[in-house]
């Protein structure tokens, strides 16, 4: 099966004569290609985006809130179907992969708010006859290029947003999980989207450069790695353009002396090994305070590590995770397993040699326990995007804060305490831009925003929530003043309150 684009309201085929291969990461076959997009696509996907825009924006905000209310239904009818396709391409469980397209949902029913998210500010009689006034108003054509890990989620965190302030928009996926962004953007056109105000184009470094250097596209968003969102936020920010990067994280879970251990066990069992650990919100790094809380951690953990249940989602509802998103995921995360042995880390639960019948060619990763892992390992440094979990060994909270704060990484944070002090202190002090307390996975509901703080993050705005409406518009301000029939002559000083 060949995969192409979605422009101006229809699959198009791919017209580069470039392809990368989608593979069934259960059992390492191709299944499907995917075309990578020339610049020349790009540019025919800008042209029609630029075309539809004007009167999309001139739809008023209640409408277009309309289009995304069909579309939150048609979501909810279509849940099964597309959660199938996702974890076909993906790899990560049905459970998983319905709650990434719910997560996206909950943008797009936060997005219904348009209309009162869109008002702006007056002042009557600011002067002598004088009214001031704001309006907010789309930035004209945006982009966002999205990654793997989330193939709905994250792309309906960005064309939600810019689709409901009057914006069109210009959605680069991975060409790793490419059917379900497809599939999103048809339901769009079902609930009434005009063509050409959201465009799919699949593609590589190529289409990436060429929405980045394009001057028909105004905002651009990204989420993956740090190196590329540092690539794109510069490159996008010296073409002119609105640019927000989110990154790479390391998020730590510090666990108190008086945690609930059972309750931490479990949390840090399914934050670390969730979604095959492939999330920027997986938790990575467990910080025990104290020796004897990181000993009876450490039992309540090993148990729990041994009993997880590997494998494709067609086995089943109750799979605990999938395999990787490609062999060359895999192998890099072995690879930083075996270098965390080389490096002195202490291997409790080995995931390398993790094989399952009629499976054998599928890109699984058993999970992996480490302890006693320093600051200075690379298995501590690096974001691994697979199921390893480190436990890093902390004196006292102190050392413990430190261990968060210093680490170039700001994405999320945790800490498990019954102590109320502890927790708020730690909340308030901590330099990490979402932060759990007896929360392992601290992302905020729709309604507020998301984004991490030091290297996760490029850009003053975060994704959903207000923000969001921030990023795709620009602020006018207009000063009026009506003819009363009382004649001054011209005036050369700025006017005042006066």
């Amino acid at each position: 099966m060949e995969i192409g684009h979605f422009i101006d309201g229809k699959r198009v085929a791919g017209g580069s004569g470039r392809f990368a291969d989608v593979f069934n990461p259960a059992t390492g076959e191709v299944q499907a290609r995917v075309a990578l997009a020339s610049a020349a696509e790009v540019d025919r996907a800008v042209q029609g985006a630029s075309a539809a825009q004007p009167a999309w924006a001139a739809t008023n905000p209640q409408r277009r809130a309309r289009v995304l209310m069909e579309f939150v239904r048609l979501l909810n009818r279509d849940m099964d179907r597309l959660a199938e396709a996702l974890s076909r391409e993906h790899g990560k469980t049905l459970p998983d992969a319905r709650g990434d397209i719910q997560r996206g949902l909950e943008v797009a029913e936060f997005c219904i708010g348009a209309p009162h998210l869109l008002k702006g500010e007056f002042t009557d009689n600011a002067g002598p006859g004088i009214d001031m006034y704001s309006m907010r108003q789309p930035v004209g054509v945006a982009a966002g290029i999205t990654p793997f890990n989330f193939p709905a989620m994250i792309p309906m965190w960005k064309f939600c947003p810019a689709i409901a302030c009057g914006n069109a928009f210009i959605l680069k996926p991975s060409e790793r999980d490419p059917s379900v962004p497809i599939m999103l953007a048809e339901l769009m056109i079902e609930a009434g989207l005009p063509a050409g105000v959201l465009q799919v184009v699949n593609g590589d470094k190529e289409a990436v450069d060429a929405i980045l250097d394009h001057p028909g596209i105004a905002a651009v968003g990204f989420v993956g790695s740090t190196p590329i969102a540092q690539y794109v936020y510069a490159r996008g920010c010296a073409a002119g353009k609105r640019v927000q990067c989110f990154g790479g994280a390391k998020n730590h879970m510090i666990v108190m002396p008086d945690a609930d251990m059972d309750q931490a066990a479990d949390a840090l069992v399914g934050a670390g090994y969730g979604a095959a650990g492939e999330r920027c919100m997986a938790v990575s790094v467990a910080v025990p305070v104290g020796d004897s809380t990181a000993d009876a951690l450490i039992e309540r953990l090993i148990p729990r590590i041994e009993k997880l249940k590997v494998g494709p989602y067609t086995a089943g509802e109750d799979v605990d995770y999938g395999p990787l998103v490609t062999r060359a995921a895999m192998e890099r995360v072995k690879g930083l397993i075996t270098r965390g042995v080389e490096e002195g880390a202490k291997l409790l639960v080995d995931g390398r040699g993790f094989t399952l019948q009629g499976y054998e060619k599928g890109f699984f990763v058993g999970p992996t326990l480490f302890d006693h892992v320093r600051p200075d390992m690379t298995i501590y440094r690096e974001e691994i995007f697979g199921p390893v979990l480190s436990t890093v060994r902390a004196r006292n909270y102190e050392e413990a804060l430190a261990l968060a704060m210093d680490h170039e990484y700001g994405n999320g944070v945790a800490i498990f305490t019954r102590d109320g002090d502890a927790a708020r202190d730690f909340a308030n002090r901590v330099n990490i831009g979402m932060v759990g307390i007896n929360v392992p996975i601290p992302v905020p509901l729709a309604y507020h925003t998301f984004g991490g703080w030091k290297k996760s993050a490029f850009g003053d705005l975060n994704q959903h929530g207000p923000d969001a409406f921030r990023f795709y518009t620009r602020t006018k301000t207009v000063t009026a003043r009506w003819p009363s029939g009382i004649r001054s002559g011209s005036e050369f000083v700025i006017p005042t309150m006066q």
